[in-house]
């Protein structure tokens, strides 16, 4: 009697069921798949031929001019980040392609030669049109131009940004499929897989969100705080009893913060004044209250205008009143300016509302300058108002950057700015002002965004200061000053999808011809010019400095003066910084 004899098979050949997915064929071997999901070598992962294609592109592009010149390094880092988010941008195109279609190996290697044939040559180019356009951009804004191999330093840069940035994003898939390999055998594998990606970047942003964006806040606000209370050097407590901080006001030295105190001590001498004038000059009033005068803002603002009282500074000739960047600090060009047009005959106000950069206000702290600006001029403009209209001073309102931003926001329409003071100069708005936004999207048929026209009101535009000059009838009720090349003025989210007015037609004085709207590159170009836009010489970027005394010249100017006064003025406050 034959035997029949079963031999086991290996555990490698028996058949066993699985709550897994049925096998599936991948589409370059029709070998079916394991039921287990594979062992995959993340970090030793080929680059995306998609990826490094749009990278290459991005990399490319990252060269064209924007609105500022950049030295080596900025470019370097801009070039190698733009890279990563070309690399990222194409990655993911094409897994999406991948899910429809899957190239044959022949497909992939053309692909891989076309690109190895054609990226070096591109980037040969556009380093060397890279070079031309930072050299001309320098020259057009008056700056020195740069050295020759610093194209090899911002490679090098850019190459290294790069591969940090890779790095980083492989160490994170590979953290996620360590997870989903956890995961994989109590839920399906593709759910796996969704749950480790999940798992990861939930983790990374709270990481990113909780670690380094709430650190660095609080250390900057720490760092502010320290800053705040330091004083800068040659800065003593003033004695003239028309100073906020000195002896008899009813502000405090101490609480009135770094800014404060430069506000209230840099003001130029009554022999300087004289010097320029020829004529005897008043000692200016200057008053300012900081975080520490007091508790509430409209305290603050209060005890401001008991100080105006107390000094007479509604006898003087003019009464300006300046709202601050975030730190609390105003341009002494700008305030040293009204001082000498006026022969000192002038009391200029200012309250500090935050001790935090202007950027980190505006993301975090809009409210703030609003309630600031709105306590400060509404106080001020019903203490005027209630005078006898022939005994009034000149009211004069001025805002810079997020100041402009507060001011329109405290009179909330264009009418009413043209109302609510005798004049009201506004240096480099946002793209967040609601009113500035009204203005130049109904300008006048046939004028640029960049210096629209709306002639319903006597509202002024000038992207330079010197057309101001040349205006011709009554003076204006406001007048915006808004660099060409000012990123804070032109940066907008709506620049990551859309091409901006101010690249259509013809371009504004700094806007090289060569600089074209690409959708994302354009945005995060233009949003890393606001690093350096107060570098930039006077005119250019975010600096208005002597320009102001145009504008002071357009709105309010005193009896006499002349277009000659204008430019001898800006040229002594020139060579005085």
């Amino acid at each position: 009697m034959r035997r029949l004899v079963v031999t086991a098979l290996p555990d490698s050949a028996a058949p066993r069921r699985s709550w897994l997915p049925a096998p599936r064929r991948s589409p370059e071997n029709s070998t079916v798949t394991g039921a287990a999901p594979p062992r995959r070598r993340v970090m030793r992962c080929g680059l995306s031929v998609t990826g490094f294609g749009l990278s290459a592109v991005f990399y490319c592009l990252s060269f064209t001019p924007s609105l500022l010149p950049r030295s080596w390094l900025l470019q370097g880092i801009v070039a190698g980040l733009t890279a990563a988010l070309g690399y990222a941008a194409g990655t993911a195109i094409g897994a999406v392609v991948r899910l429809r279609w899957w190239p044959s190996r022949r497909i992939e290697m053309i692909a891989w030669r076309l690109l190895f044939a054609l990226v070096p040559l591109l980037i040969v180019v556009f380093l060397w049109l890279g070079a031309r356009w930072q050299r001309e951009l320098r020259m057009r804004l008056g700056m020195e131009p740069q050295q020759e191999y610093d194209a090899l330093r911002t490679v090098g840069v850019s190459l290294l940004t790069f591969g940090l940035l890779l790095l980083t994003a492989r160490l994170l898939r590979l953290s996620a499929h360590g997870v989903a390999r956890l995961l994989v055998r109590l839920v399906p594998e593709s759910a796996a897989y969704c749950a480790g990606f999940i798992v990861v970047t939930v983790l990374s942003y709270g990481a990113f969100d909780g670690l380094l964006v709430d650190n660095l806040y609080t250390t900057a606000d720490r760092s502010a705080a320290i800053t705040d209370s330091g004083t800068g050097h040659g800065v003593v407590q003033p004695m003239s009893t028309l100073r906020s901080g000195a002896p008899g006001s009813l502000v405090s030295w101490n609480s009135l913060g770094r800014q404060g105190r430069n506000f209230v001590t840099n003001a130029p001498s009554m022999a300087q004044l004289s010097a320029f004038s020829g004529k005897p000059a008043t000692e200016p009033i200057r008053l300012y209250a900081g975080l520490e005068s007091s508790d509430d803002v409209r305290q603050r603002a209060a005890l401001l205008v008991r100080e105006m009282d107390r000094t007479g500074a509604f006898d003087r000739a003019v009464v300006a009143v300046f709202t601050p960047t975030g730190t609390g600090w105003v341009d002494n060009d700008v305030t040293s300016s009204l001082e000498y047009m006026y022969d000192g005959n002038t009391a200029l106000v200012s309250m500090q509302y935050s001790y935090l950069p202007s950027a980190l206000c505006f993301l975090f702290g809009r409210a703030q300058v609003v309630d600031a600006a709105s306590a400060l001029i509404t106080a001020v403009h019903d203490r005027w108002a209630a005078m006898p209209a022939n005994a009034r001073p000149k009211l004069l309102i001025f805002g810079e950057s997020l100041g402009t931003y507060g001011t329109e926001k405290t009179f909330g329409s264009a009418e009413k700015m043209v109302t609510g003071a005798d004049g009201i100069l506004l240096e480099g708005p946002t793209f967040a002002n609601p009113i500035h936004q009204q203005l130049t999207r109904d300008r006048a048929e046939g004028t640029p965004v960049w210096d629209p026209s709306y002639p319903a009101l006597p509202i002024e535009f000038a992207s330079q200061a010197s057309e101001l000059r040349d205006r011709t009838g009554p003076p204006p009720k406001v007048v915006y000053m808004q660099n060409s090349s000012d990123p804070v003025v032109w940066v907008s989210p709506s620049l990551l999808w859309h091409r901006p007015q101010w690249l259509h037609g013809e371009r504004g004085p700094d806007v090289m011809p060569a600089m074209h709207w690409y959708p994302v590159i354009t945005f995060w170009q233009t949003t890393v010019d606001l690093i350096f836009a107060n570098k930039a010489p006077t005119g250019h970027g975010h600096v208005y400095k002597s320009g102001t005394v145009d504008g002071w010249a357009a709105l309010a100017p005193p009896p006499g003066w002349t277009t000659a006064d204008t430019v001898r003025l800006r040229d002594l406050l020139d060579r005085s910084r």
